[in-house]
């Protein structure tokens, strides 16, 4: 560790622990130096200097919270003595201007992909099983457990088997005690479809039940998900007396794509002759649809095809200090260079709102922006909550004390670039740079609505971990410490903690994150959540339930 303490922004009043402090340690920074009056784990905060009751707490910059009494410099910030608070913000002309990064090390480059009839570039190519009603997810189940484990798309092996040697130990009066996993065979090499990455299935608690809004946004999700570029084929499965009804479906497909052409399979579970058919024939069919599917191969595209999700979850106080900005100058990159970054959690925004309004290049999107920030947030107040409420427990632990200290740090993985459009959930994504997307901040919430809106990657910060991925968009998980990163190093894919402990730059950290984007998008690496089948997908149900 090159230093003990840092100051984010040369205007904030509050310094950051980078290891853990003790009580009565004197400390140096930029040339003062500070007493701490209790220990501070590394993460958290103190103040530097004295503070009032009432007076602001600004940290990257901006206001984050108030102080709630009088307290001394070398305080250690907690949830006791401040609160949240945030800047009100509206719409005014700006003449926001950016300077992109330098891009040379990477002009020209490319990834190999699936090109699609439209003009897009996948960085998989997956077969689809959607349902448009909860009813059919125990169909989806069987049919998943039949193809994952007979084409080679199944990772539970070595847990069966763990499983059988228990029931023999045990039928055979053995201790089971000293029995561990064994090493199995890696049934991926035994896939018969060497083009086709996965089977994926949108297992959902919904099409039924609730209200229609909640059957159309749906609708459009689950056509959003059919669109995808890296959705090959798909097999829609259907109970037939739902809200959702496969016309309402087939109608969201062609509006949001009207050369839509790849191939959709329909089994409507009520006109069958029984869930035996139901089933078998939908094997079938999809296998014939595989076979065709495995027929495409990845060819080289530029870059500026790759539509980059950004998203944190399990966040820690060094998240907007490592793997966020390391993210931020990787999108920045990626916008230079041409291509689209989502930025989504309109939660997680709170607090950084102006700053965002300043960047949008045009004022539609910046009213409309306002708009869906101000609904959401009503939305949450009428039910007795609000996005001060958003961090949980585990954020708090580890240093995010308020909801504007996580979103001000949450922010920076959208990079610096101008804001091009705001998108609310499900909308695609069609201009190239930065665009907002309106998802709620739980993790796989936002990440499925990042991929309905058109995300073929999805760079996913964590400083506490979480396993979280996606059904057809690949999640690389890339952690804030390197403590993390030992810890779980099953499902982290890059660390950041050199940023930490000053062995690199966030530039320098930037630039490697977009190389293993490259490799991922290519097929070459295959991120952790891939491999376990990580595939969450929750649909955002704004309405009520009947």
């Amino acid at each position: 560790m090159k230093q003990k303490v840092l100051k984010v922004n040369q205007g904030d009043n509050v310094i950051v622990a980078l290891t853990d402090l003790k009580k009565g340690d004197v400390v140096e920074y930029n040339g003062n130096k500070y007493t701490l009056l209790e220990d501070v784990a590394a993460k958290h905060k103190f103040y530097e200097k004295d503070m009032k009751q009432g007076e602001a707490v600004t940290m990257y910059g901006v206001l984050v919270g108030k102080v709630q009494y009088d307290l001394a410099a070398g305080t250690r910030m907690s949830t006791d003595n401040l609160k949240h608070a945030a800047d009100p913000y509206v719409f005014r002309p700006s003449h926001f201007t950016w300077t992109p990064p330098d891009v040379s090390k990477f002009a020209g480059r490319t990834f190999n992909g699936y090109h699609r009839t439209d003009g897009r570039v996948g960085t998989a190519n997956y077969w689809l099983f959607i349902p448009t009603v909860f009813c059919e997810n125990r169909n989806m189940d069987v049919i998943r457990e039949a193809l994952h484990n007979e084409l080679g798309y199944a990772v539970t092996e070595k847990y069966k088997s763990y499983a059988h040697q228990l029931v023999e130990a045990f039928k055979k009066g053995e201790d089971i005690n000293n029995l561990d996993l064994s090493p199995t065979i890696d049934v991926a090499k035994n896939r018969p479809f060497k083009n086709v990455d996965g089977i994926k299935f949108l297992n959902h608690q919904g099409g039924c039940g609730g209200i229609r809004q909640d059957a159309a946004v749906l609708s459009k999700l689950l056509a959003s998900y059919a669109d995808h570029p890296n959705v090959a084929g798909v097999t829609v499965l259907s109970l037939g007396c739902q809200n959702l009804q496969v016309g309402d479906f087939t109608a969201d497909l062609k509006e949001r794509n009207p050369k839509f052409d790849k191939p959709v399979y329909i089994y409507e579970q009520q006109q069958s002759q029984s869930e035996e058919q139901l089933i078998s024939d939908a094997i079938k069919q999809t296998f014939l649809g595989l076979i065709e599917i495995n027929k495409f191969e990845r060819k080289p595209a530029s870059l500026d095809k790759l539509v980059l999700g950004v998203k944190c979850g399990g966040s820690d106080g060094f998240s907007g200090i490592s793997a966020n900005p390391s993210v931020g100058y990787c999108s920045d990159l990626l916008v230079a260079l041409g291509g689209k970054v989502l930025l989504a959690e309109f939660p997680e925004l709170c607090g950084v709102e102006q700053e965002l309004i300043d960047r949008t290049i045009n004022e539609d999107a910046a009213k409309k922006f306002i708009s869906l920030m101000k609904a959401y947030s009503d939305s949450a107040l009428r039910v007795g909550s609000g996005f001060h409420m958003n961090p949980s427990p585990g954020n708090i632990k580890d240093g995010l004390i308020t909801d504007a200290i996580k979103s001000a740090g949450a922010a920076k993985k959208g990079g610096t670039s101008p804001v091009v459009d705001v998108l609310d959930y499900t909308e695609p994504a069609v201009k190239p740079g930065l665009n907002l997307v309106c998802t709620p901040g739980n993790d796989v919430e936002a990440t499925t609505g990042k991929a309905g809106s058109g995300a073929t990657l999805i760079l996913f910060t964590t400083g506490l971990g979480t396993p979280t991925g996606n059904p057809v968009c690949p999640v690389i998980k890339v952690s804030t410490n390197s403590n993390l990163t030992k810890r779980m190093n099953d499902i982290i894919d890059i660390d950041c903690g050199p940023v930490v402990e000053g062995d690199k730059t966030i530039e320098q950290m930037g630039e490697d994150i977009l190389e293993y984007c490259i490799k991922a998008a290519s097929g070459e690496v295959i991120p952790k959540a891939v491999l376990l089948n990580q595939d969450d997908f929750i649909p955002w149900k704004r309405g009520v339930s009947l």
